[in-house]
């Protein structure tokens, strides 16, 4: 199943309207394969000459190969978790077709080690044969839809080879308890609800995503402060309660240290970059939809 990336989910999209710019979907794997692979996703674009588009992302805490084509920098692409939003300039006319892993998946498909890992780095036969053929496999499609079949059936392959181990469907719980109950508590009270220990659970997220369960959670939670904060009806003080911060100044400063912003500032920025798409100034065209998906994203 396929179906357009909304502004009014969790994406972690900054300033969630420039969706409007492309076509982004996400696609469904086939069943079977989600202690693997959380979802694909895709994004096509073809913006006018001279015209860019500078998106920020808050990272949702996983793993993610891409295959590119275009103006990118790269045709195979390994990201991990950024400590902070980052930025990617996006120009001229590409596609991206990528595979967001569960914390299992990097062991999996690849031999790559996560505390090793760059923030963006290219694949290669040299950093990783095994992981260099799965994509290439991938890329050989034409099609968004037949890439997700190829990549259904690779990983597939890939799992009767190397199943998951304890520790990793332990991670892969941790991020399914997360991502369903973002709310602030500690590392311990997670692993409580998971019935395990603190330091067990620290391991098996370690060793995955590179990353602790007080890392995750900050991710998961920050990219529902960012979902909310695009609504028209949001308010701080309301987001801040549903998510169990001490109080409004607690989700502040947590949002500035990764964003790089206050939630006012961002909200100001959402309400102008909204304001631009429904009015451009003159002499600038309104952006059409991203080819592939009518209406847009």
């Amino acid at each position: 199943m396929r179906r357009r990336i909304d502004a009014d989910e969790r994406s972690g999209v900054l300033v969630p309207s420039n969706l409007a710019r492309f076509s982004a979907e996400w696609v469904e794997p086939a069943a079977g394969l989600s202690d693997v692979v959380e979802t694909y996703w895709s994004v096509n674009w073809r913006l006018p000459p001279g015209e860019q588009v500078n998106q920020r992302i808050v990272d949702f805490p996983a793993i993610t190969f891409s295959i590119e084509a275009g103006d990118v920098p790269a045709a195979f692409v390994v990201t991990t978790v950024r400590p902070r939003a980052w930025s990617r300039v996006i120009q001229g006319a590409g596609s991206v077709f990528a595979i967001r892993l569960r914390p299992a998946g990097l062991a999996v498909l690849s031999d790559l080690d996560p505390l090793r890992l760059a923030a963006e780095q290219e694949i290669s036969p040299q950093v990783d044969g095994r992981l260099f053929e799965l994509l290439r496999g991938i890329a050989a499609e034409p099609t968004t839809e037949l890439r997700a079949r190829a990549a259904d059936e690779r990983v597939r392959e890939a799992l009767r080879e190397h199943p998951p181990a304890p520790a990793q469907g332990l991670a892969n719980a941790a991020v399914r308890l997360l991502t369903a109950s973002p709310q602030v508590r500690s590392g311990g009270a997670v692993a409580a609800e998971l019935g395990t220990s603190e330091r067990t659970l620290q391991r098996a997220l370690r060793c995955t995503l590179g990353l602790g369960p007080n890392d995750v959670a900050r991710r998961i939670r920050l990219q529902e402060v960012v979902r909310r904060l695009s609504e028209s009806s949001a308010s701080m003080a309301g987001i801040a309660a549903d998510l169990g911060y001490v109080d409004q100044a607690d989700l502040i400063n947590e949002f500035r240290a990764v964003s790089g912003t206050t939630p006012g500032r961002y909200v100001r920025m959402v309400q102008a970059a909204d304001a631009h798409l429904r009015d451009p100034p003159p002499g600038v065209a309104r952006p059409a939809p991203g080819p592939g998906l009518p209406g847009g994203p």
